[in-house]
């Protein structure tokens, strides 16, 4: 047996979904469809406003942006990230102060962030880890304190709710991945939500390209023209098409994968009862939206030959980040705090094969042969 550790999930609506947009007249960005997904994403998940992206790096780029970050502003968030939350902000000049996770969740403590936090901070940047949420009451409540922005890297998070809401909807800004290991995706795309009407009328301009091109494609200005800052942040609309035919099965999408999720959980419980491993842990405020599933090992040793083994029996699982914080390029711009939760996680972590179409066998298997591992 083989298991592919992603295999994204195609449809024939998909694959005809670029000579849908062909017909609609417009292939570039902020046609059709992309105001169809924008208008989708708004009425299910309470955003203000979102605006479709070719990445969620470039949302997070938008969303530095409309911080307006001067050089020597600082920016809160974890080291157990992608390297595309941190340089939204080091490419606005920014100091990036990292913080560790928690002990048993990989997602930012909020202790740290109240430690971290001096006169020259400008935002935190939190990472809802595998679609499991931060504690966002206490990050708001430290925002709120000390009159912060707050970015939600909501890459993993497309779908999940903290205490009823959902993530990407409570911060002043949320960025979401549509990348084709996410849930929903379009090969490469992103999204920006706006969640404070403050930011919502320059976030449209940065997004196209610094000119308010489009108020003059909806009538309100006779010509349109440079105004501000901004680049091609814009997703293509046949992208946006595709997209589109993945949001109408999100239900059918989402449905199979938290089966996958709990069906994981359930058959590895005993490996945990016996101290073998650790499983994903779920505080009562988050929920589970099938993003991924890992397994926490005791050790950098361990996780490496778990790796190993399940490749000898044709099974590919990965680790995941590696610190920022420790990282080539950062390393000797970090404080020298060391980040022990962080370290344990990127040692430890294993993400096992999750896609739509695996299979309950599949499952099972990949399952017996940790066991294997182990017993």
């Amino acid at each position: 047996m083989h298991i592919l550790f992603n295999e994204p999930h195609y449809t024939l609506a998909g694959m005809f979904a670029t000579f849908s947009a062909a017909r609609a007249g417009t292939l570039s960005g902020n046609g059709k469809y992309t105001k169809i997904c924008q208008q989708f994403f708004e009425t299910k998940y309470g955003f203000r406003r979102s605006l479709l992206t070719s990445s969620c790096t470039d949302a997070l780029e938008m969303a530095a942006i409309l911080t307006e970050i001067q050089p020597g502003d600082e920016v809160i968030l974890p080291s157990f990230t992608f390297m595309s939350t941190a340089n939204a902000f080091l490419l606005r000049n920014a100091k990036v102060v990292f913080a560790d996770t928690l002990e048993g969740i990989p997602n930012i403590d909020p202790a740290q962030i109240e430690s971290l936090v001096n006169s020259r901070t400008k935002a935190i940047a939190v990472v809802h880890y595998s679609g499991i949420a931060c504690d966002m009451d206490k990050v708001m409540e430290i925002a709120r304190k000390h009159n912060l922005l707050v970015i939600e890297d909501a890459a993993h998070s497309l779908d999940s709710y903290y205490k009823g809401k959902p993530l990407g909807s409570i911060g002043h800004f949320g960025t979401f991945s549509f990348h084709e290991t996410k849930n929903i995706f379009c090969g490469e795309g992103g999204m920006l939500s706006i969640n404070d009407e403050r930011f919502m009328k320059r976030a449209e301009i940065i997004w196209e390209k610094g000119t308010n091109r489009a108020a003059f494609y909806r009538g309100e200005i006779d010509k349109y023209s440079w105004v501000d800052i901004g680049s091609s942040f814009l997703l293509s609309d046949a992208n946006a098409a595709f997209l589109y035919t993945q949001i109408e099965q999100l239900e059918k999408i989402q449905k199979r994968r938290t089966g996958h999720w709990h069906s994981y959980s359930r058959q590895l419980k005993p490996l945990e009862e016996k101290g073998y491993l650790k499983l994903p842990v779920i505080p009562p405020f988050a929920t589970v939206n099938g993003n991924m599933y890992y397994i926490v090992t005791a050790s950098l040793k361990e996780r490496d030959g778990l790796i190993s083994f399940l490749k000898k029996n044709g099974i590919l699982a990965v680790f995941h980040y590696m610190p920022l914080h420790s990282s080539v390029y950062y390393k000797d711009k970090h404080d020298g705090r060391e980040l022990s939760n962080t370290q344990k996680f990127s040692d430890c972590i294993v993400r096992l094969p999750f896609y739509y179409h695996l299979r309950s066998r599949q499952i099972r298997y990949i399952v017996e042969k940790i066991r294997q591992f182990y017993l």
